[in-house]
């Protein structure tokens, strides 16, 4: 069985179509998303009519909850004012239809690979989609986050960082962002590159192989949706990507 996971897409088609196109050269048997579809890019509708027609298991996220139910950030720097806007206006771009599929996303995922394996998917942690695990997150910590979990492969979101990490028994995995992916410079600041993150699963008779990916793709018909598409703020959250 081959299992792609993708992540974190935030309302950036394009990423998703670069992830899908090379997805589409290879035989995949099952796609799961971990959630934060649609929120906080240029396209939220037309991404989250990406994900439903692949008819997979979607995670809820915890900006998809956020669009279900838009409450005010609370207000931490001068950049918070940006995020309430520009996530304000991606809530409200979802048709009645669009909420109705939302409120289907799931808390957790569970995948079985055979009679004694499964994968379990979710989105900060089986617990809640704010917790966070990453690739430092310390043994006791991780086990207060997972629980008591049968599941030997556990697959998260959230942070928008690939990593793959062994918790005794089990394989932990992010499989990054596909629409948000950043990465920190030597001066302290933040950037999003130019390419889509994702993970490939693959379990047979036994044996598991976790591949983290990232696919290129080219950033101007994204920074063009930004413009078209009536997102505020647009020149502020266009102006970290490259």
């Amino acid at each position: 069985m081959r299992i792609a996971i993708i992540s974190d897409i935030h309302g950036n088609l394009c990423a998703l179509e670069a992830v899908l196109a090379r997805l589409a050269q290879e035989r995949i048997d099952q796609f799961v998303c971990l959630g934060d579809v649609v929120l906080f890019g240029p396209q939220p509708c037309e991404t989250l009519a990406c994900v439903q027609a692949l008819d997979c298991p979607v995670v809820m996220g915890n900006t998809d909850a956020w669009a279900l139910d838009p409450q005010p950030h609370p207000i931490r720097d001068e950049q918070s004012a940006f995020f309430n806007t520009i996530e304000l206006w991606g809530a409200q771009q979802l048709t009645a239809a669009d909420q109705a599929y939302v409120h289907t996303f799931q808390p957790v995922v569970t995948l079985t690979l055979d009679a004694a394996t499964t994968l379990l998917c979710y989105h900060g942690s089986p617990k809640s989609y704010h917790e966070i695990i990453v690739a430092t997150t310390p043994n006791d910590e991780i086990g207060t986050l997972l629980g008591e979990q049968p599941a030997r492969l556990l697959a998260g979101g959230h942070t928008h960082a690939q990593y793959v990490r062994r918790y005794q028994e089990k394989l932990l995995l992010n499989p990054g962002s596909v629409g948000l992916p950043y990465e920190t410079l030597a001066d302290g600041t933040n950037r999003n590159p130019p390419w889509a993150e994702y993970a490939i699963v693959e379990w047979s008779a036994g044996n598991l192989e976790v591949t983290l990916r990232r696919v290129p793709y080219a950033i101007a018909p994204l920074l063009e949706a930004v413009k078209t598409s009536g997102m505020p703020h647009g020149d502020w959250w266009s102006k970290d990507w490259g």
